[in-house]
């Protein structure tokens, strides 16, 4: 019988959460080869993912012909906590951190309990069946559609309710950005 190498987990061991996200991996990879996504593995570590979202036109017309990389880092409590997606690109947007922080705020990566700001439902937290495809076409859809009642940066979501014409120059300076790193 073939032996199956074990994956390390942050612990040192073969954890369930190692196996998991070595198939969900291998799907993204193959089965789920979706357009302007891109994932590779930081070192040997599935706890780790490169993240390159290639955005057309047609996908957003406000992020469209940017190449934003970012990192989705996984705890090895996953699937029971969701993992964090940092952008390593500056991206000016409402609910993603301003640069050096980068990392995005979307309901669905907030840990399943209730919001202690009452903001959130327990529902529209993580949840164990949200796989990092559902997570990366989330945060797709944020980029275009920004929730800026709760803006992560607050400088985007003044400008994105007051002043969408500086807010698109902003954003299309970053797109630029993007292509030229």
């Amino acid at each position: 019988m073939a032996s199956r190498a074990p994956t390390n987990s942050p612990g040192g061991s073969t954890s369930s959460a190692a196996l998991l996200l070595g198939r969900q991996f291998k799907q993204m990879q193959t089965v789920k080869d979706i357009p302007g996504i891109s994932c590779g593995l930081v070192g040997n570590s599935v706890f780790e993912w490169e993240i390159m979202l290639m955005l057309d036109e047609e996908q957003d017309s406000l992020y469209g012909g940017g190449i934003f990389r970012a990192l989705l880092t996984f705890p090895p409590t996953y699937p029971h906590l969701p993992p964090t997606l940092t952008f390593t690109t500056p991206i000016f947007h409402p609910n993603i951190y301003a640069p050096p922080s980068g990392a995005v705020c979307i309901s669905i990566l907030h840990p399943p309990e209730d919001d202690a700001y009452g903001y959130e439902k327990a529902s529209e937290r993580w949840s164990p069946v949200q796989t990092p495809e559902s997570i990366l076409l989330s945060v797709i859809s944020l980029l275009g559609s920004p929730n800026d009642e709760s803006a992560a940066d607050a400088e985007a979501g003044r400008l994105w309710r007051e002043d969408r014409k500086e807010f698109r120059r902003r954003v299309r300076r970053c797109v630029r950005d993007s292509m030229e790193a």
